[in-house]
C-alpha cells in the first residue's frame, strides 16, 4: 500500500545538511549572508530530499503573496490574448504569480473570483479595457493592492494608467481616405461602449470634420467578428454606400471585409477601402492584408510589470495608499500600411 508523500520542510534539510534552520532560510533569501560552503551543503540536501521553498508562506509572513490578478473581459479575442500572453510572461520573469479573473459574465461568479483573489491576498492587480465594472476597480484599491489600469479612463492614488492616444490615429486614417479618393465615410464600432472605443470613434469623427467630410456612424453587438459581418450588411445596404470604413478592431474589420467581398461582391480597396485598429495576427494574413494602426501590447505588458515590481521594491509605507499621485504613460499607435486602403 503506497503511502501520500511528506512535504519536505526547511527543518529536514537543516537536520540532512547538519546546519541550522536559518542557514536554510538564508541560503534562499536574495542578497542574505551564507559562506559558500554552507549554501553547497543546504542545496545538496535539498536536491537529494526533494525540497522546494514554500514562496506563498514565505510572502506570507513578509505581507507579500507574489500573487497579480489579472481582470480582463472578452479574453479569447486576439488583441486580449496577446496583452495576456506577454503579461504573464513578464510577470513570471519577475517571479510573480498571473491569477486570471473572467468578467466577460456579469453574475455573482465574478464577484467571488475576486473576493476568493482577495484571499490569497494578491498584490497587485492589472485591469485591462474597459469593460470591467469600476466597483471592481475600486474593491481592489480599498483591499490596498497596487493597480495598473489599461485603456481605462479613470485614475486612483498610487495607480499606474496606461492609455493609447487615439487622434493622430484618426487624422492619418482621414488623410489615407482622402489620398484615395474616398468621400463617403464610415466608422464602424460596437456596442461595447468601452473608453477606448468611443475615443477611436469622436477621435474620427473630429478628424473627418475638420476635413469637411460627414461620417455614417453603426454600432453593433460586441467586438467580434461576427458584428462586423452584421455591421457590413448595414452599412453597405444603405442608398449613400461608404466607400471607406474605420472599423474600431481589427478582428470587427476582418468580418466586415469577408462580408463586403463574398456576400457584396466588393474589391478590397478598389471598391472600398478599409482600415482597421489592434494590429492582430490575423490583419497580417494574405486574405485580410489590413491597414491598421498598432497598440504595443508587449510595451504595455512590459512597463506594467516594470512599474509594479520597483513599486515593491521603493515601498517604505512612508505615505498612505489614498495619498499617492498617480502615474500615467500615453502611447502612440503606429500605423501599419498594407493593401487595404488605395494607394497606401
Amino acid at each position: 500500500m503506497s503511502h501520500p508523500k511528506t512535504v519536505v520542510s526547511a527543518q529536514d534539510v537543516a537536520k540532512h545538511a547538519g546546519v541550522s534552520r536559518s542557514a536554510v532560510s538564508r541560503t534562499y533569501t536574495q542578497g542574505a549572508s551564507v559562506s559558500d560552503t554552507t549554501r553547497a551543503r543546504v542545496l545538496k540536501a535539498a536536491e537529494e530530499l526533494g525540497y522546494h521553498v514554500n514562496h506563498l508562506a514565505r510572502g506570507l509572513v513578509r505581507n507579500r503573496s507574489g500573487i497579480v490578478c489579472l481582470i480582463v473581459s472578452e479574453v479569447a479575442t486576439p488583441y486580449r490574448a496577446s496583452l495576456v500572453s506577454w503579461l504573464s510572461q513578464f510577470l513570471q520573469e519577475a517571479g510573480k504569480v498571473a491569477m486570471l479573473i473572467n468578467t466577460d459574465r456579469s453574475d455573482h461568479s465574478v464577484s467571488l473570483a475576486l473576493q476568493q483573489a482577495i484571499n490569497f491576498r494578491a498584490d497587485a492587480s492589472i485591469i485591462l479595457s474597459g469593460m470591467p465594472d469600476r466597483a471592481i476597480t475600486r474593491l481592489c484599491h480599498t483591499h490596498g493592492q497596487r493597480l495598473v489600469l489599461i485603456n481605462r479612463d479613470e485614475s486612483l492614488p498610487g495607480s499606474l494608467s496606461i492609455n493609447l492616444d487615439s487622434r493622430a490615429a484618426a487624422e492619418m486614417a482621414v488623410m489615407a481616405f482622402l489620398r484615395a479618393g474616398c468621400q463617403q465615410l464610415a466608422f464602424a464600432n460596437s456596442l461595447a461602449g468601452t473608453p477606448s472605443l468611443m475615443k477611436r470613434e469622436n477621435d474620427f469623427l473630429t478628424a473627418a470634420a475638420e476635413a469637411g467630410l460627414p461620417v455614417m456612424v453603426e454600432r453593433f453587438g460586441s467586438t467580434s467578428y461576427e458584428s462586423g459581418q452584421i455591421l457590413a450588411h448595414r452599412l453597405l445596404t444603405r442608398h449613400d454606400r461608404p466607400d471607406a470604413v474605420f472599423c474600431v478592431t481589427d478582428l470587427l474589420a476582418c468580418g466586415f471585409m469577408d462580408e463586403a467581398r463574398h456576400r457584396f461582391a466588393l474589391r478590397i480597396p478598389d471598391d472600398l477601402c478599409v482600415v482597421g485598429y489592434d494590429n492582430i495576427p490575423q490583419s497580417g494574413w494574405s486574405s485580410y492584408n489590413l491597414t491598421t494602426f498598432a497598440q504595443p501590447a508587449e510595451q504595455f505588458a512590459r512597463n506594467a510589470v516594470q512599474w509594479l515590481v520597483n513599486e515593491e521594491q521603493d515601498e517604505r509605507g512612508e505615505t498612505p495608499r489614498a495619498e499617492q499621485r498617480s502615474a500615467c504613460q500615453i502611447y502612440q499607435a503606429d500605423v501599419v500600411w498594407r493593401g487595404s486602403v488605395r494607394g497606401g
